[in-house]
């Protein structure tokens, strides 16, 4: 099955998935497996960049973007629609105006 055809199959079963197919057409990858039940995909960029999303359903949804040495500089968690609408307005890692900067964090326990 040609994969445009798979994409109307799955746009029909599941309409969620709309966002997905998208992120693929964008260059994304998505592995043959699951997390928890859920889906998990990425992009690498140049210079060791990548970004990631892992879904959990349509409304449980976490992408981040982080930096050549694994620190978080771009985050957004909520519905699919809205991460991925994130993702897809996120600049290349090298474009002016590109998030940098390393979000901070609080520790786990005082």
């Amino acid at each position: 099955m040609a994969v445009e055809d798979r994409d109307a199959a799955a746009l029909r079963e599941c309409p969620d998935v709309a966002p997905l197919i998208w992120l693929r057409k964008a260059g994304w990858r998505f592995p043959p497996l699951s997390q928890d039940g859920g889906v998990f995909g990425y992009r690498l960029w140049p210079e060791e960049w990548a970004d990631s999303i892992r879904v959990r359903s349509a409304t449980d949804c976490l992408a981040i973007r982080i930096n050549p040495v694994g620190a978080v500089v771009w985050e957004r968690a909520g519905s699919l629609a809205d991460v991925v609408e994130g993702l897809l307005g996120l600049p290349s890692p090298d474009a002016p105006g590109a998030p940098c900067l390393v979000r901070g964090s609080a520790p786990d326990r005082w």
